[in-house]
């Protein structure tokens, strides 16, 4: 199955731009149903704001977005946008504009817009759904550190450290670099330090963007 990216977690970011402020949410979802509730959701908790500007990305499934009474294509093509570049999907986004008697002009607008939901996208953090292998490598407590950087150079996630006589680290690694980074990691030790597989997952893990 091709990779995919997801939020990692909801988040909730705030700013102000010439007395107006904007609050901005980003929610992981799977259908546009569980889209529109969340959507429904921040309408009635902003019940007094000015405009609650929205977008959501379903994988294989639809894209929307709206305005709220902005001028047209201010606020949620531009949220929209942001989603799209990160490759990121199965998100919903609203931001919350709370008016300060100040206008921005159409291009203040869409780069408040964008920024907030950047912002939350940000807060959120990004993971990647794909088939991972899931690798044991215990080291000693000393190379620990270089161990973890070799994990990260290889598009590797932690998953969990035990902490014993030796570090035993559990990571995952995509599948098409697992091979070569244990025979790296083995160059590396000069061969005291061996990666083991410990079966595979198809799952979300928090990525770096």
């Amino acid at each position: 199955m091709t990779e995919y990216r997801v939020p990692s977690r909801p988040s909730e970011t705030e700013f102000t731009e010439k007395r107006s402020t904007f609050i901005g949410h980003v929610f992981p979802v799977e259908t546009e149903e569980e889209a529109r509730g969340r959507i429904g959701e921040m309408k009635k908790k902003y019940h007094d704001a000015r405009h609650n500007c929205w977008c959501y990305l379903i994988k294989d499934g639809a894209v929307r977005y709206s305005d709220d009474g902005e001028p047209q294509g201010t606020a949620g093509q531009p949220m929209l946008g942001v989603f799209q570049k990160e490759g990121v999907v199965n998100v919903c986004c609203v931001v919350t504009r709370y008016f300060g008697g100040i206008l921005l002009g159409a291009g203040g607008l869409a780069r408040a817009y964008t920024r907030s939901a950047k912002d939350a996208l940000d807060a959120a953090g990004v993971s990647a759904v794909r088939r991972w292998v899931v690798m044991e490598a215990p080291c000693p407590y000393a190379r620990f550190e270089e161990v973890r950087r070799e994990v990260a150079r290889f598009g590797g996630v932690e998953e969990r450290v035990d902490y014993g006589a030796d570090v035993l680290l559990r990571v995952l690694l995509p599948e098409e670099r697992s091979a070569q980074f244990a025979a790296h990691l083995f160059d590396l030790s000069a061969g005291t330090i061996e990666a083991l597989e410990a079966g595979e997952a198809f799952r979300a893990a928090p990525i770096d963007l």
